[in-house]
C-alpha cells in the first residue's frame, strides 16, 4: 500500500481541486455540477489506468535495470512531464501550432470556448494518431523480433516472430507498410500531414533508440578505463539512463495521445480532462514503481508479453482511428485489461505446471 500512498493524496487533492472548479465555473455552477464534474473526473482517471496499466508493465521492464538515481529522476521530472506537459501543455501546443494562434489565447480558448477547442484538436487526430500509432507499433515489433528472446507465450506465433529478427529492418519495414496503408485511406488533403507525423513516429523511436545504444555503447568503452574513478563511473550511468528516460517519456505520450481525444468524448472541460487524466498518469506511476520492486515481472513470466499484445492491438486502433473508424473507448481499455488478465492466468498455470514437473 505505501507505493500509492501518494498517489491516493494526490487523487484527494485533484478531485478538490474538481469539485471546487464544478462549484465556482460555467453555466451550470453550482453543487449539482460540482457532483457531475467529481464523477466525470472519477471516469476519466479509471479509464486513463486501464488504458495505461500495459504502459506500467512495459515502464517496469525498462526502469527494473536502472539505479535509484533514474528512477527517482524517472518519479519526479517524469510525472511532471506525464501529468503536465503530455496531459495540458502538448494539446495546447498542437491547437497553437496548428491554428497560428499563441499559447496564452490557446488557453484562453480552452477555458473560455472548450468546445472549439475540442474541434480544433479533433481535427488534427488523423495526425496524432498516426504519429502515437507508429510509435508503439514498432514497440510492439521490435518487443517480439528478437532471436534472443527464450520465452514465448503463444509459442508458434512467436518463436516465427523472433526468427525475423534476422530480416535487417524488417519492423521498420512493416511500419511503413501499415502507414500506407493508413494514409490510402484518409481524405485526400490531409494524406501529406498524416504522412509526415508517421514518419515522425518512426524517427522519434529509431532516434530515441540509436541514443540509447550509443551512451550504452560509451558507457561499455569507458569502463575500463574509468574503473578507478568514482565520478567517472556516474557520469556514465547518467549517459546511460538518458536514451532509457526519453524512451519512457516519448512511450507515454503515444499513450497519452489516446488517453487525451477519448476523454473529449466524455467532456469538453480541458481542466477536468487534466485533472483526471492526471489521477490515472499518477496510479501508473506507482503500479511501475510496484511491479518493479515486488519482482512481478519475474513471477508472472507472461505479463509482459500480455502488455506488448495490449501495445499492439492499441497501436492498430489508433491506426484505424485516424482513418475515421471509431472504437468506443471501452473497448480500448478493455483490451489491454484482457491481455494483461490473460497473461496472468498463463503465468500462474505455468508455475502450477513447473512445481508439478519438479
Amino acid at each position: 500500500m505505501q507505493h500509492f500512498r501518494f498517489s491516493f493524496i494526490f487523487t484527494f487533492i485533484c478531485l478538490g481541486l474538481s469539485a471546487w472548479w464544478g462549484f465556482s465555473h460555467g453555466a451550470e455552477a453550482g453543487i449539482n455540477n460540482m457532483f457531475k464534474v467529481l464523477l466525470i473526473t472519477a471516469i476519466l482517471a479509471v479509464m486513463e489506468v486501464s488504458l495505461s496499466f500495459d504502459n506500467a508493465v512495459v515502464n517496469a521492464s525498462v526502469l527494473r535495470h536502472w539505479d535509484h538515481f533514474w528512477k527517482t529522476i524517472f518519479l519526479t521530472v517524469g510525472i511532471l512531464v506525464a501529468v503536465f506537459g503530455m496531459r495540458l501543455i502538448f494539446p495546447l501546443l498542437i491547437v497553437g501550432v496548428t491554428a497560428d494562434m499563441s499559447m496564452v489565447e490557446v488557453a484562453n480558448l480552452a477555458l473560455n470556448d472548450p468546445k472549439s477547442y475540442s474541434e480544433k484538436l479533433m481535427a488534427h487526430h488523423a495526425e496524432i494518431a498516426a504519429f502515437g500509432g507508429l510509435f508503439l507499433l514498432l514497440v510492439f515489433l521490435n518487443f517480439f523480433f528478437d532471436d534472443e528472446k527464450d520465452t514465448h507465450w503463444f509459442h508458434w506465433l512467436e518463436h516465427r516472430l523472433a526468427n525475423l529478427a534476422n530480416v535487417p529492418a524488417m519492423s521498420v519495414f512493416i511500419a511503413l507498410i501499415a502507414l500506407l496503408v493508413m494514409v490510402s485511406a484518409v481524405e485526400g488533403e490531409t494524406k501529406l500531414v498524416v504522412t509526415l507525423a508517421g514518419i515522425w513516429g518512426i524517427v522519434v523511436y529509431v532516434g530515441v533508440k540509436a541514443l540509447g545504444h550509443l551512451l550504452e555503447s560509451s558507457n561499455s568503452d569507458d569502463e575500463e578505463d574509468e574503473k578507478s574513478s568514482s565520478s567517472g563511473a556516474s557520469g556514465n550511468i547518467v549517459k546511460a539512463g538518458i536514451g532509457g528516460f526519453l524512451y519512457l517519456e516519448v512511450l507515454d505520450a503515444s499513450f497519452s495521445f489516446d488517453g487525451v481525444i477519448g476523454a473529449f468524448a466524455i467532456t469538453n472541460d480541458v481542466v477536468v480532462i487534466m485533472l483526471g487524466l492526471a489521477i490515472g498518469a499518477m496510479f501508473v506511476r506507482s503500479m511501475t514503481i510496484y511491479l518493479v520492486e515486488k519482482g512481478t515481472l519475474e513471477a508472472y513470466i507472461y505479463l509482459e508479453h500480455g502488455a506488448h499484445y495490449a501495445i499492439g492491438a492499441l497501436a492498430l486502433i489508433m491506426l484505424f482511428s485516424g482513418t475515421g473508424v471509431h472504437v468506443p473507448e471501452v473497448v480500448t481499455g478493455l483490451i489491454g485489461v484482457a491481455f494483461i488478465v490473460w497473461a496472468v492466468i498463463s503465468s500462474i498455470q505455468y508455475k502450477k505446471s513447473e512445481a508439478g514437473q519438479a
